[in-house]
């Protein structure tokens, strides 16, 4: 299988007037193609940091992160979709800031749109979708370029806890159809349980790997796999990690 990203011994320190902050220190961790990994850790332990670094929008203190010539899309914890234009002009977005505007890359966003039930909104604007809908649109927008990685910043945080549920499947079953590895930063622990192939967990900050699960689940949507027997001793389990 391959590796489709790796941390090698990476350290991340800030610096301002009020002095430094580490945010990692000594981080290892791969990930491999067609996993979708779940990261979860303590408030402020800097889960956000990793994917900034994971993208390439900051590069580490110490330590490399290698991520073998893949493309990486990233999907923030709210939709942002802009509201002046369409979903259909918000999809072709990403084409557009990529200079791959062409009509190939128009129609297969569009084929998305409509294969995962946006065909009838294209035309509208976002503030006549729902949330979950918006957010269905910003996941279609993230793959309009055909990135190898999705890269997962709390992405339904900002949602009710029902909806949130509904979205979180929709999210993953599309993920798991177009065959995409995802990298999820959630402080939901039932959320990771639901949707990951594999659980690391941060420590406090300076952030570090303090274990890694890989879950033994035969159901492959989230929904049935909280009401699996196991959902509640792998939460007991991470919770312990998480608050030891």
């Amino acid at each position: 299988m391959k590796e489709v990203l790796h941390f090698d011994d990476v350290s991340m320190h800030y610096h301002s007037k009020q002095g430094e902050t580490i945010a990692a220190k000594n981080l290892s961790f791969s990930v491999m193609e067609g996993e979708f990994v779940a990261i979860i850790g303590p408030s402020g332990c800097g889960k956000t940091t990793l994917l900034s670094l994971a993208a390439g929008l900051l590069n580490p203190t110490k330590g490399e992160v290698k991520t073998n010539g893949c493309s990486f899309g990233y999907m923030l914890q709210k939709d942002e979709l802009f509201s002046w234009r369409t979903i259909e002009k918000n999809i072709f977005l990403p084409l557009e800031i990529k200079r791959a505007n062409t009509v190939e890359q128009r129609q297969r966003a569009l084929a998305l749109a409509e294969k995962y039930g946006l065909g009838k909104f294209l035309k509208n604007y976002p503030s006549a979708l729902s949330g979950g809908m918006r957010q269905r649109a910003a996941l279609i927008r993230t793959l309009a370029v055909n990135p190898d990685v999705l890269l997962l910043d709390e992405p339904f945080s900002a949602l009710d806890y029902q909806t949130r549920l509904s979205v979180c499947d929709d999210v993953y079953k599309i993920i798991r159809s177009e065959k995409k590895t995802a990298l999820l930063i959630t402080h939901d622990i039932s959320e990771a349980i639901s949707v990951a192939d594999r659980v690391l967990v941060l420590s406090q900050r300076p952030a570090r790997v303090v274990a890694s699960h890989t879950l033994d689940f035969p159901e492959n949507e989230p929904l049935k796999r909280r009401e699996n027997k196991n959902f509640s001793k792998w939460f007991e389990i991470l919770w312990r990690e998480l608050n030891a």
